[in-house]
């Protein structure tokens, strides 16, 4: 990832004139020109006392062109999107998620919502001396990790999850879904969401067998940092209470 020098320069002369304070997450709506083309950005994130902070250009529905400031650098994320809905801004976490004694920057980012819908990504840096090291660690697709280790079935009147031994048998006739409305099996992928947990970086993706109602409760993945990649230390289900 390269330094934006201009970019750079321009910020430092504007935080000098507007104190960091007035840059808390609440003043989302206050927009600032990143540099001096006609693109306007907005801060959309940022971390109280870190000198870290988020922009992002709201374009038909969509937060884009994201720039990163942290600790005097500029980065640029082109391919980031993020729903424009403030509900759904992206979350900036600052937590040491590797037990190594050093905080990582955790960006969460709202790609999708509707109707049971929420799907999110989620981007973990390491950052050391001071920002002169500036690297993004790998995070391993929850889905990918549910494809190799959860086994589904599903029938009329049942639903079964199993991990490794652990089997979960669900009655699903309680639910009242019609059969004809059913999906061929049980799905996952529709509601997908990133949380730190104990300093712990969290997934959880939702079971479901129906685009209505038909909720059946999380895949829990909680991650550890293996092979400079972090990759599932433990997989499990959490039943919807009904």
């Amino acid at each position: 990832m390269r330094r934006l020098k201009g970019s750079i320069m321009f910020l430092s002369i504007l935080f000098m004139l507007f104190p960091l304070k007035t840059y808390a997450v609440e003043n989302k709506n206050y927009e600032i020109a990143i540099n001096q083309n006609t693109v306007v950005q907005k801060i959309v994130g940022s971390i109280q006392g870190e000198d870290i902070t988020l922009y992002a250009t709201e374009k038909e529905g969509e937060l884009t062109d994201f720039k990163l400031k942290a600790k005097g650098y500029t980065y640029s994320f082109p391919r980031w999107i993020n729903v424009s809905n403030e509900t759904y801004y992206p979350q900036l976490l600052f937590n040491d998620i590797d037990n190594d004694g050093v905080k990582e920057l955790i960006i969460v980012l709202t790609t999708d919502t509707g109707s049971e819908v929420a799907i999110q990504q989620v981007h973990v840096f390491n950052i050391e001396n001071n920002g002169e090291v500036f690297e993004e660690i790998l995070v391993d697709n929850p889905l990918a990790i549910i494809n190799k280790n959860v086994k589904t079935k599903l029938t009329k009147s049942q639903a079964t999850i199993s991990i490794g031994n652990r089997v979960t048998k669900i009655n699903i006739e309680k639910l009242g879904i019609v059969p004809s409305h059913m999906f061929p099996n049980v799905a996952f992928g529709s509601i997908l969401k990133f949380e730190v947990i104990n300093n712990t970086l969290t997934a959880k993706v939702a079971a479901t067998i129906s685009p209505s109602g038909g909720y059946l409760g999380d895949i829990v993945i909680t991650y550890i940092l293996k092979d400079n990649m972090f990759q599932a230390e433990n997989i499990s289900f959490a039943p919807n209470k009904y």
